[in-house]
């Protein structure tokens, strides 16, 4: 349960509006970038950061986390609106109503992928980020922040003296200010400093309001509508696939921003409670004409570095935003664009993970190994391969460091040969379990004794199953001894000769099938 008295405010609740109001403008060419991405209009993009902002910003995980529009969740809904262009075409459907009708299957996709989400942090499945190894979250940080430098690339076409000086100048206050000051962040004044100086000396340069004119919007608020797609089957298998993808994707990506936010800050969120709210935001996102989304560690990263720790600075940025989009549209389309450029790319540089460069060397290959591949794969693909091939390569390689089991032998004064065992036995080593064993020279009486070992999962037992079929077969007697009742209770042959031994282990072997 949320402790909202506790939450509400960080520091200070100055803190918090001022960051928040920070956030608000930083999400607008997001917001409006990711939209043109998923080839809709700018406001479905809008919708999404205002909604889902605010819902996770009052019962998400982490205090502070800002949600909205993202360039992850986009990219998958690419695929998506070209394939319901397709299909509307066909039907002979075209101009506002082909607009109309890809809006559709794209909410759709937000509810269901929202329903996804609840049903993930229902069932208690967020802790599962603990699986993502170090390596794979330094990995994932690095190939984000190069991904939020590049992102910002698409700014720079025909780009004067005039914009690169103003991002110059935009980072160099981003990195100065807070040197002298924390009262105000340093983000809002470049904000209000370089517009001034460039609405004041009619500076020629790039404005929020070449992007797109936000003036068209002005005094437009999200409606509710239902997806008209939503009772109709075939359109609900047409976008389970991408649903799936979009719910994967905004978990990670969730619940990583999270793990990065605990880290700055000291304090742990709940990951549970994160995928419920970022369930519960997309399905309203999906019920007011807006896309899905998920957590932005870009503009987290603005907030939290900028003093807004508590949850009113999300709701004062996803609030800010649309009071800028409904009633302050002319202010905000003369906003350059370089500055928000110029605070991306300082969070770009502190979202970096430069310690990992010093780390790369000292670290076990196969962890230097895991960083760089999922910063590569983060940069070239996609968030949702990056760390599961990151968490796939770590298991891989950890089951391959401890697939190691070995036996001492020793003879017993009746002539009985035990094999004493050390080390865990899982389906990892089977082989090398097996090839410890001289079955044509051992003499008639074995004894097989685990007490320094540990059965971890089915193949370990069934394996020392069929180890004592074979002795059996052969007309020797064997004994088992220190393995756990459950152990005994899974074996078909070898069950009857296990001795009881007073310090039995009492461990449970995991199912792998």
């Amino acid at each position: 349960m949320i402790n909202f008295k506790d939450t509400l405010v960080g520091s200070s609740a100055k803190n918090d509006i001022l960051s928040g109001l920070v956030v608000a403008v930083a999400l607008v060419p997001e917001a409006i970038a990711f939209s043109f991405i998923a080839q809709v209009s700018p406001i479905v993009g809008l919708y999404a950061a205002f909604i889902l902002g605010l819902i996770t910003a009052l019962i998400g995980g982490k205090p502070g986390m800002i949600s909205g529009a993202t360039g992850a969740v986009a990219i998958v809904l690419v695929g998506l609106s070209i394939t319901a262009k397709e299909l509307l075409i066909s039907q002979g459907i075209s101009g506002d109503a082909l607009s109309y009708g890809i809006i559709q299957y794209i909410t759709l996709t937000a509810i269901v992928a929202g329903i996804i989400q609840i049903s993930i942090g229902a069932f208690k499945m967020g802790k599962f980020i603990r699986l993502v190894p170090v390596p794979a979250l330094h990995g994932f940080v690095n190939g984000l922040a190069v991904v939020i430098a590049m992102s910002q690339l698409k700014f720079l076409d025909d780009a004067g003296m005039i914009m690169y000086v103003i991002i110059l100048g935009t980072m160099a206050t981003m990195y100065l200010l807070p040197k002298f000051t924390s009262a105000i962040p340093a983000g809002l004044v470049a904000i209000v400093v370089f517009t001034v100086a460039v609405y004041a000396l009619g500076l020629d340069t790039k404005l929020v309001g070449d992007l797109a004119n936000l003036t068209q919007f002005s005094g437009m608020l999200p409606s509710f509508h239902i997806p008209d797609t939503i009772l109709n089957t075939d359109a609900l298998m047409m976008v389970l696939p991408y649903a799936v993808i979009v719910a994967l994707v905004g978990v990670i990506e969730s619940l990583l921003t999270l793990s990065v936010l605990d880290e700055i800050s000291g304090t742990r969120g709940s990951a549970n409670q994160e995928c419920i709210a970022q369930g519960t935001g997309n399905i309203t996102c999906g019920m007011f004409g807006a896309m899905p989304g998920c957590a932005m560690i870009g503009q987290s990263i603005i907030n939290y570095t900028s003093g807004g720790w508590g949850r009113l600075s999300g709701i004062v940025a996803s609030i800010g935003l649309m009071l800028l989009v409904a009633t302050l549209t002319d202010i905000l389309n003369i906003i350059p664009v370089a500055i928000l450029v110029g605070i991306m790319w300082m969070v770009s540089i502190g979202t970096f993970e430069w310690t990992s460069f010093s780390r790369i060397t000292k670290m076990p290959r196969s962890d230097a190994f895991v960083l760089v591949t999922v910063t590569l794969i983060t940069i070239v693909a996609d968030l949702a391969v990056a760390v599961i091939s990151g968490v796939i390569i770590s298991a891989l390689v950890f089951a391959w460091k401890h697939a190691r089991i070995t036996a001492r032998t020793h003879l017993e004064d009746d002539g009985t040969k035990v094999y004493d065992f050390d080390g865990p036995l899982f389906f990892g080593c089977v082989t090398a379990f097996n090839e410890e064993f001289d079955l044509a020279h051992d003499p008639e009486n074995i004894v097989l004794d685990f007490k320094d070992a540990r059965v971890m999962d089915i193949s370990g037992v069934e394996a020392i199953d069929a180890i004592t079929k074979r002795y059996l077969d052969a007309g020797k007697t064997i004994r088992i001894r220190h393995l756990s009742d459950e152990c005994k209770d899974i074996m078909n042959n070898a069950k009857q000769f296990c001795t009881y031994e007073e310090d039995d282990p009492k461990y449970k072997v995991a199912y792998n099938y």
